[in-house]
């Protein structure tokens, strides 16, 4: 049985959501994206709670792409609870974020992160970044058997 693919964006910037889907479109990756707007919103999401009481918890995205900078939790701490939680762990997550703190990147990987990657200004170099990432997580790599 072959599963859907989502992708979870955790993004409070509105624009880059868009500019997000714009790339993931014009890279012509069609997979279902859930954008939760703030840290606490994607938490809801993956643990089916809130707006999302009654989600097949099962689902569990193909990947994350986290931002840092996240009202209410922060990206880091979505990932400490992500890596924490037997259920979700193996779920690849990647950060996307215009952070240029070096210790973001060391406590991401610190933390369990997959991927850092920082969000290019350009737009045309944003979408082939968003192609790339989508090519590799949903395509290219072989996922982790889900936890039973």
């Amino acid at each position: 049985m072959m599963t859907k693919k989502i992708i979870l964006l955790v993004e409070d910037n509105p624009s880059d959501a868009d500019l997000t889907r714009r790339a993931l479109s014009k890279g012509h990756i069609s997979n279902d994206l859930v954008v939760a707007e703030d840290g606490q919103d994607a938490l809801d999401y993956l643990r089916g709670e809130g707006v999302y009481f009654g989600r097949a918890v099962s689902e569990t995205p193909s990947v994350i792409l986290l931002d840092l900078k996240l009202p209410k939790v922060s990206g880091l701490d979505v990932l400490r609870v992500v890596r924490a939680d037997a259920r979700l762990r193996r779920i690849p997550v990647v950060i996307l974020t215009s952070s240029k703190e070096e210790e973001d990147a060391s406590t991401g990987y610190d933390l369990g992160v997959n991927s850092y990657v920082r969000k290019p200004v350009d737009f045309k170099e944003f979408q082939e970044a968003i192609a790339s990432l989508g090519l590799y997580w949903l395509i290219l790599n072989e996922p982790n058997p889900p936890v039973k």
